[in-house]
């Protein structure tokens, strides 16, 4: 089956041993009260690295340095993370996954959701949005061997 994707940033800020996290909002319609990496959707007018770029710092306030991307998700759109189409169809979602090193700690608040920096080493005990860290998991690797990943999560 073909259907249309939308496209998508995340993107995991990393200083010294801690990565920025957001716990998403409570008012947010999707993943309320998770926790994920910053991110959001790709503009029209923009490729997936400004839009990465422009949300880091439209979410966070942040200056970035070796923003690079560490991989594509493909989000099956019969998951139901996405609104259905006039046909009914779900569209799929398309991730890019970035890793950037911020220049300092000094985050502004975010109608987003709040920003905490969250050592590597415990990760694994927060709520996240996929029910693991697996997608930072992978930025990691991806970054320490320099070959980006690439994941398919089906419905």
């Amino acid at each position: 089956m073909r259907y249309l994707t939308v496209p998508r940033t995340l993107c995991f800020i990393l200083h010294g041993d801690d990565v920025l996290l957001i716990r998403r909002a409570r008012h947010k319609r999707l993943f309320p009260g998770k926790v994920n990496g910053v991110g959001g959707h790709v503009e029209a007018s923009e490729d997936v690295a400004a839009s990465a770029a422009r949300e880091i710092y439209e979410e966070t306030g942040l200056a970035v340095d070796d923003l690079w991307l560490a991989g594509v998700v493909h989000v099956d759109g019969r998951l139901g993370q996405a609104d259905s189409l006039p046909d009914g169809s779900m569209p799929g979602v398309m991730v890019f996954v970035f890793t950037a090193q911020a220049r300092s700690r000094d985050v502004r608040a975010s109608e987003e959701g709040e920003l905490f920096w969250a050592p590597l080493a415990q990760v694994y005990g927060l709520d996240w949005v996929d029910g693991d860290p697996r997608l930072l998991l992978a930025a990691q690797e991806a970054q320490r061997t320099g070959r980006p990943f690439s994941l398919y999560l089906a419905a």
